[in-house]
């Protein structure tokens, strides 16, 4: 019989050490970001179909951005409980998140606060001549100004999301130089 050479091969997994207060702060922020996303653009598109109006491309565009997100954050929350979470795999999904929510951002900071006929100027528009009262002006009053705040709030998680993302980059690049040890 031929002489038989047995090689072992020696597999050595790289562990990235995350820092865990970060990542923590940092997925509780994107949740919240990413879930009003699509709340409020859910909300939109549902009274763009009661009053029978057409649905601008950024309702449905920022609903499946926010999903996207949400998405992306439970993939992260599973291989984080599996300890295989890999900067690779953060700075892409990161990457592309980032591209969709600064888009997402433009295009809200246009709608609220452009040139013609901007969200922001039909806030500003319309105010109750007496105080609060009862009545059927201080009802549209305050559905005016819920949808005003509404836009507002999309606004700024955009920033905070378009931010938050680009650290994540920044985190994840730092985790794979083994900057956290």
């Amino acid at each position: 019989m031929a002489n038989e050479v047995l090689i072992r091969v020696l597999e050595r997994k790289r562990k990235y050490v995350w820092p865990e207060a970060q990542l923590n702060f940092w997925l509780i922020v994107m949740i919240a970001a990413a879930a009003t996303i699509v709340g409020v653009f859910t909300y939109f598109m549902q009274l763009q179909s009661n009053f029978h109006l057409g649905v601008p491309w950024i309702f449905p565009y920022s609903i499946a951005t926010g999903s996207l997100c949400l998405l992306f954050l439970l993939i992260i929350l599973v291989l984080i409980q599996q300890r295989q979470l890999l900067p690779g795999i953060v700075v892409l999904g990161s990457f592309i998140l980032f591209v969709l929510f600064l888009t997402g951002l433009i295009e809200t900071s246009i709608q609220l606060y452009g040139p013609t006929g901007s969200v922001n100027s039909y806030c500003n528009l319309y105010k109750p001549s007496y105080g609060l009262a009862n009545g059927e002006a201080t009802l549209a009053w305050e559905a005016t100004r819920g949808i005003c705040q509404d836009w507002k709030a999309v606004f700024a998680f955009y920033i905070v999301g378009t931010v938050f993302l680009l650290w994540m980059m920044v985190m994840a690049w730092q985790v794979n130089q083994d900057n956290f040890d």
